[in-house]
């Protein structure tokens, strides 16, 4: 399994997109969701970083519990970690992470600057009024946690650059990890 992740914004599905050849995407999100929902009764998906963050730790229990039966080669499409009213709430807990075969862990990312701009043109998503500042330190808190998630499962880490009107050669840095 090779893990994406990525801010909000960055482009993340946009470089997913382009992938070729035998392998599953599995979104982590759209899973969290179908649980969520059954558990919760949440009507979408920008609500479940509202939750409780003891329920969001049972909806990833369970996550984990079906993405441990995976096999074959697979992308997990998720975030790396989610900004709560808390603060920042690991995308990928060690106990999950644990139950998973991670070949490899990838940030995709690009410049905060074209990270806000993105979101500020995505009326599809509920999003929080943010601030550059607050992209600024997300990715830097992402940066951290890709860190920790590799150092945890002893798998390479690397970083893509998704800069704007350059998505070919992102998914291109991507594909070259699954050869």
């Amino acid at each position: 399994m090779i893990i994406v992740m990525g801010l909000p914004g960055a482009g993340k599905s946009t470089v997913l997109k382009g992938v070729q050849g035998e392998v599953r995407q599995v979104n982590y999100g759209t899973l969290m969701f179908e649980i969520a929902k059954e558990k919760f009764g949440i009507e979408g998906r920008d609500q479940m970083r509202k939750l409780p963050v003891e329920n969001q730790k049972e909806v990833q229990a369970a996550v984990a519990e079906r993405l441990s039966k995976e096999e074959g080669k697979v992308i997990l499409d998720t975030h790396c970690s989610i900004k709560t009213g808390k603060g920042y709430l690991p995308g990928l807990p060690f106990e999950l992470l644990a139950k998973l075969s991670v070949e490899g862990v990838v940030l995709v990312t690009a410049k905060p600057e074209e990270v806000f701009e993105r979101r500020s043109r995505d009326p599809s998503r509920d999003r929080d009024r943010e601030t550059l500042e607050d992209v600024q330190e997300h990715d830097f808190m992402n940066r951290a946690f890709l860190a920790a998630y590799a150092a945890h499962r002893g798998c390479p880490a690397k970083i893509i650059y998704n800069a704007q009107g350059k998505v070919e050669e992102a998914t291109a840095k991507l594909q070259q990890m699954l050869e």
